[in-house]
């Protein structure tokens, strides 16, 4: 028998430097691929809309041919409008502000929740993680329409509050509107949010928690480190990755948030998506619609932009 031939070292490693490029394009290629399809593409329908004048029905065409003229015709006095109504403004503060809220009660509660879970046994650790993802097996609806009949005159949430005195002190802080009503107020809004967002914030703080070196730690004891100043000195500056992430993540769903607002919030705890949904569906004004969701993507990629930078800058310290 003939000895099968065998392709030569030089020509072996010639092909895989040629198949290489093609693999780094396929795989920096998707990423983007999918950023064009699912988020580009809506973001310019969304922005064509936002500069259309609205129709009987539907939004006009920005580009038209009238009596063989082509014609375009762009409408900025929605962004005007929505830079000067104060209604506007203030559900954008509104926003914001519920949001800057909830993340900082989701990392008051979270941090020690995802400190003990690194912590823990290894055999413990997978049933806490269960146990934070357990609410996503449960309808979101479903779990914040809950909070209505807890926080209710009746509901066991409310006799609680109510039965301490947590009331007054609520009440004292601005968070309801007179003893006993928890509901439609700005607390029954913050702690539907955090109950929501919470497992985001853990998640995480866990992940990098759990690779921390310990020995760090005992080095700092041996040094004379209280376990205080172990823990401010060396925990938290190496999970600061980790609280950027999770508030990022409560951060942003959070200030364009409808679901709980509407069940759970009230008058004056109106935020941004409930007034894009009455201007789309009640006023029928798609423009001020979409005008109003393009400056709302505009507030979530600031953050957004400023996150990538401190992992770009993170990437290269450690380089």
């Amino acid at each position: 028998m003939s000895p099968v031939p065998r392709t030569p070292p030089a020509a072996g490693l010639a092909r895989l430097v040629r198949l290489r490029p093609r693999g780094r394009a396929a795989v920096i290629g998707v990423p983007y691929l999918w950023l064009l399809v699912f988020f580009l593409l809506p973001f310019a329908v969304v922005l064509q809309i936002s500069l259309a004048r609205m129709g009987t029905v539907h939004p006009e065409d920005l580009i038209a041919v009238q009596d063989g003229v082509l014609t375009l015709s762009l409408k900025f006095s929605n962004f005007a409008t929505v830079l000067q109504d104060p209604l506007y403004l203030s559900a954008y503060l509104r926003s914001l502000q519920y949001a800057a809220a909830t993340t900082v009660v989701c990392l008051f509660i979270g941090y020690p929740f995802a400190y003990f879970m690194a912590r823990a046994r290894p055999s413990v650790q997978p049933l806490l993680l269960m146990l934070v993802m357990l609410p996503f097996w449960t309808s979101f609806l479903l779990r914040t329409y809950a909070w209505k009949g807890l926080l209710s005159p009746g509901g066991w949430a409310h006799d609680v509050v109510v039965g301490l005195g947590l009331d007054s002190l609520l009440l004292s802080l601005g968070l309801i509107a007179a003893p006993g009503k928890l509901m439609n107020t700005p607390f029954s809004l913050v702690l539907g949010m955090v109950y929501t967002y919470l497992p985001f914030m853990v998640l995480p703080l866990y992940s990098q928690l759990v690779k921390m070196d310990l020995r760090l730690l005992e080095a700092a004891q041996d040094l004379g480190a209280t376990p205080w100043v172990a823990f401010w000195k060396i925990t938290v500056p190496l999970s600061k990755a980790g609280i950027i992430a999770g508030s990022m993540l409560v951060f942003i769903p959070c200030i364009g948030e409808y679901v709980v607002p509407e069940l759970l919030g009230g008058p004056e705890t109106l935020m941004i998506g409930r007034v894009i949904w009455d201007e789309l569906f009640f006023n029928n004004d798609w423009p001020m619609a979409s005008a109003l969701a393009v400056l709302m993507i505009l507030l979530i990629i600031v953050p957004l932009a400023l996150f990538q930078r401190y992992q770009a800058q993170s990437q290269e310290r450690r380089q």
